[in-house]
Parts: C-alpha cells; sequence; structure tokens
C-alpha cells in the first residue's frame, strides 16, 4: 500500500548557517553599531537565546533571523516566539525554543484534519512522525495538499513517498 510521513525536523546545519548570517548582518549594520548584541543557538537543547539593548532593536534582529531563516530554506514557523522578552539590567533577553519533531497535540490536529478531509486513508500517529496509508497515491497527494493548505502553524515536511 502507498504511504508517506509527515514530519517536522529542522535542519541543525542550516539553521546554524542562518544564525551566523544573521549575527554577521548585525554586525555590519550602522543602526547597531556599538550596540550590545548576542545571538546564541543552543545546539542541545534546541533554544535560541537572544540579548540585545532595547525592546526596538529585538524587533529588528527578529525580523532579520525570520527573513534570513526564511532565505535559507527554512520555514519561519520554526521559532516558537510565544514567550515574552524579558528585562535584566540594562539589556532585554528572549529565549526561543526552535520546533523539531511533531508534538502529540500537534499531530492529533493532523489526523483530525486528515480524517475531516473525506479521503479514504489511514493516519497513525508513530512517536513523532505521522503515517498516512492509502489505496491510492492520488489520495496521499490529496492529503500533501490539504495539510499545506491548513493553517496548523507548525512547519511541516513529506517524506519516504512509497508506492
Amino acid at each position: 500500500m502507498p504511504s508517506f510521513d509527515i514530519v517536522s525536523k529542522v535542519d541543525l546545519q542550516t539553521l546554524d548557517n542562518a544564525i551566523n548570517t544573521v549575527k554577521k548582518e548585525i554586525t555590519n549594520r550602522f543602526d547597531f553599531k556599538g550596540s550590545h548584541v548576542e545571538i546564541e543557538l543552543n545546539k542541545k537543547e534546541l533554544v535560541l537565546n537572544i540579548e540585545v539593548d532595547s525592546d526596538m532593536k529585538l524587533g529588528q534582529v527578529l525580523d532579520v533571523l525570520v527573513s534570513r531563516t526564511m532565505r535559507q530554506g527554512l520555514d519561519a514557523a520554526i521559532y516558537d516566539q510565544s514567550k515574552e522578552p524579558y528585562q535584566s539590567g540594562k539589556v532585554f533577553k528572549k529565549e526561543i525554543p526552535i520546533r523539531n519533531g511533531i508534538r502529540q497535540e500537534d499531530a492529533k490536529k493532523v489526523v483530525k484534519l486528515i480524517k475531516d478531509s473525506g479521503l479514504k486513508v489511514q493516519a497513525a500517529i508513530m512517536d513523532d512522525i505521522v503515517r498516512v496509508t492509502a489505496k491510492k497515491i492520488d489520495d496521499l497527494q490529496e492529503v500533501i495538499q490539504a495539510c499545506r493548505e491548513a493553517s496548523l502553524g507548525i512547519p511541516l515536511q513529506y517524506i519516504n513517498m512509497k508506492s
């Protein structure tokens, strides 16, 4: 039976390249001359730590980060920006967790979306992967299209297509 997997994986090397490009661009910008800007990626915990002088500069750094990430071919939704920045002394700090893998509640949303589409497919949650099987490969392609059109708030990739 034809099948494929829905995953949400981040290529750490591409992410690291994007962050290094952001660091380089920020140090070369005129409006950041003499400012305290620190961007650090913790690869073990998948957390991006940003420190800047002001709240306005934090917004500018985040804009550059998202645009450079998208230019590197990664989805901007990998950054979980739900945490608010906090002030520590004279600097503003923000921790941004990197979304890697599909959480259980997000996997349930994907499965519900697939079941609500009315297609004759089976979706099964396997850890941080959703496996979709069907009798016809055309049904699988319709599932991919439905997942792309739905705004689930997580970056999805479709791998291991087998017929």
